[in-house]
Formats: structure tokens, sequence, C-alpha cells
């Protein structure tokens, strides 16, 4: 696997919160790495799009909230 070089700074004004900053080609790469542009994946995200536009969502304060 290539490099990928990342710029991360700390966001002022918010304690658990930082930036992360790269270039258009190396966020594709990392995209692709992480499997983003497999044909499942963005079927998965065409279905997410149309649930949210049909009203078909909750809102969510902690990743906790999905496991019970």
């Amino acid at each position: 696997m290539n490099n990928l070089t990342l710029t991360l700074k700390p966001k002022r004004n918010a304690a658990k919160k930082i930036i992360v900053e790269m270039d258009a080609d190396r966020l594709e790469r990392l995209a692709a790495n992480f499997g983003m542009f497999n044909p499942d994946f963005l079927a998965s995200v065409k279905r997410a799009e149309r649930d949210y536009e049909a009203g078909r969502i909750r809102e969510i304060h902690s990743l906790r909230e999905l496991i019970g």
C-alpha cells in the first residue's frame, strides 16, 4: 500500500475535534482503499438517499443507540 500524507491540526475552540487536510488525488486513493467505489457500496448509498428523501430516518446521538 502507498503512503498517504495527511495534515492534522487540532481545532482551536473544540477540544475533541481535528481538521484533516489532503489533496483530491489522495482522497480518491483513500476512498478506493476503503471500498467506496465498490458497486455494492454505491448501491447502498443510493438506497440510503431514497430512504432519507422518503423520511425513513431517525436521529441518533450515539452509536450505542444502534446496539440495543
